[in-house]
């Protein structure tokens, strides 16, 4: 082989082998620059509140920012679609929830993304139950001091009540169908842009009522600017133990319905990245201090594999599927 033709092959071969290399350096040296934690709700509701909690921790693992992004909209549907559809390249991630990836693909008739093709899942960040909460004014003026009041108001006054929500097909959205199905009652559902706005309205008297996210309707809560009726979870809450369960406070037994938030990467992020996250999340959640504010909100924190993360989406997406026929829920 002459030394003209070696030298053309090495060439050859430095150029074919020069793309790895780079995608090899890029992935290591990952991020250069900041990351944006995209949440697909308005700012102050769960999602934004568990995102900013996770953001500065994944900072300090990193050394580089990470910044989260409001993006509302379709129940939480804009903004999973935006991350869906952005580069693989890990510096675009979601806070999705179960309404995002379970909940929204059995109630929408048309979706803009496939929860389960689109993305590459990372870890469950948090659970959280909903709590039925009311504005006291509207409870005092109704007589409505617990469940049953509640429900036995409601069947005596179909469609007088207002019901809130963060967003049509979100777990909030779903908890106050599964109910209305189960007791009986006919509520008029309110979909808003986040749990934010929908809190606002509610203790500004405009709507009656809600099935929130614990950790954002807690502050309220405590402050006496909204009453808890009941949590939706199978247990009570380590942060509000004076307030029963849906099927504990009424005559609804069985009830049960909880919410997940998890972080989510476009689908085909390297798999070293979304390990890296995974890792830097879970020490994160270990550490006393976050573990122990979002207890106290009523989280429940979680730090699970991508592998343990996407056999837990497919099996809420099974039982939420479910959920959603049963309670006849529509996306109004």
């Amino acid at each position: 082989m002459s030394q003209r033709l070696r030298i053309a092959l090495t060439a050859l071969a430095l150029c074919l082998l020069a793309p790895l290399g780079f995608a090899q350096g890029s992935a290591s040296g990952w991020p250069t620059k900041p990351v944006r934690i995209v949440v697909p709700f308005a700012p102050g509701g769960t999602t934004d509140i568990l995102a900013r909690a996770l953001a500065p921790e994944l900072g300090k693992a990193f050394g580089q920012s990470f910044i989260v992004e409001n993006k509302p909209g379709a129940g939480g549907n804009t903004g999973a679609d935006l991350v869906a559809k952005s580069p693989a390249d890990g510096y675009t991630l979601l806070m999705g929830t179960v309404g995002t990836q379970s909940i929204n693909p059995a109630l929408y008739p048309k979706m803009p993304y496939d929860a389960v093709k689109d993305f590459a899942p990372i870890t469950l960040f948090a659970g959280v139950p909903n709590v039925l909460v009311m504005n006291p004014a509207k409870a005092a003026a109704y007589k409505i001091t617990d469940v049953k009041s509640l429900i036995a108001y409601a069947k005596a006054n179909p469609g007088k009540l207002n019901m809130a929500s963060s967003g049509n097909g979100t777990s909030i959205h779903l908890s106050g169908e599964l109910f209305k199905t189960m007791s009986g009652t006919y509520m008029v559902h309110f979909p808003y842009r986040g749990s934010g706005p929908a809190l606002l309205d509610l203790i500004g008297g405009t709507m009656d009522l809600m099935f929130d996210n614990l950790p954002s309707a807690l502050p309220q809560i405590k402050a006496g600017k909204l009453v808890a009726l009941a949590v939706t979870s199978g247990e009570r809450s380590a942060a509000l133990p004076e307030v029963p369960t849906v099927a504990e406070a009424g005559p609804i037994k069985g009830y049960e319905a909880s919410s997940w938030f998890g972080l989510l990467a476009p689908a085909g992020t390297p798999a070293e990245l979304v390990n890296r996250l995974q890792q830097e999340t879970a020490k994160a959640l270990a550490t006393p201090a976050l573990k122990e504010r979002l207890v106290s909100q009523g989280a429940i924190p979680g730090g699970s594999t991508p592998a343990q993360f996407t056999q837990f989406i497919a099996a809420e997406a099974k039982k939420w599927a479910q959920v959603v026929k049963a309670s006849g829920a529509k996306v109004d």
